[in-house]
């Protein structure tokens, strides 16, 4: 015979683990780098001269890596430690001491692909010849980062 009274399993509610584990927000949309506005940020020229000095002076060896971490990414961070060991090792193999270049600044060229972004090419003459670095900066967190750098 039928019991009236409800089965035990039927009665306790069924709790779904994967969607309580789920969280409601993303992390990372809340804490993680927020994109800023050109129009909140600086001027970016003072920047894009200063950055460009120090990478030159940093592959030369005359400059320490670490100086600039504030201002670049994680990624242009590692380019840059993997350039600064290339460039040792061919120091050491041709024998030469590291010592700070003598160049200047020439020419910069600066366009705005979007709200935020920043990309520039600095001329940079040495003695021995003429070079350009691009750069990408994008606004994160109410200052400017540089996203990509490469000494051509």
């Amino acid at each position: 015979m039928p019991s009236a009274v409800p089965s035990l399993a039927t009665s306790v509610p069924v709790i779904d683990r994967d969607r309580s584990s789920r969280s409601r927000f993303d992390p990372d949309e809340f804490f993680g780098q927020q994109p800023a506005s050109t129009s909140a940020l600086p001027d970016p020229a003072p920047l894009l001269e200063n950055l460009t000095r120090c990478v030159i002076e940093i592959l030369a060896g005359a400059r320490d890596l670490e100086q600039v971490a504030r201002w670049v990414t994680d990624d242009v961070y590692r380019h840059l430690l993997k350039r600064v060991v290339l460039s040792t090792r061919a120091r050491r193999a041709r024998g030469q001491n590291a010592s700070r270049p003598s160049f200047s600044i020439g020419s910069t060229t600066v366009c705005e692909p979007r709200d935020g972004v920043v990309e520039a090419v600095i001329i940079v003459r040495g003695r021995a010849r003429t070079r350009a670095v691009a750069i990408r900066l994008e606004g994160l967190d109410s200052r400017w980062r540089a996203t990509a750098i490469n000494v051509l």
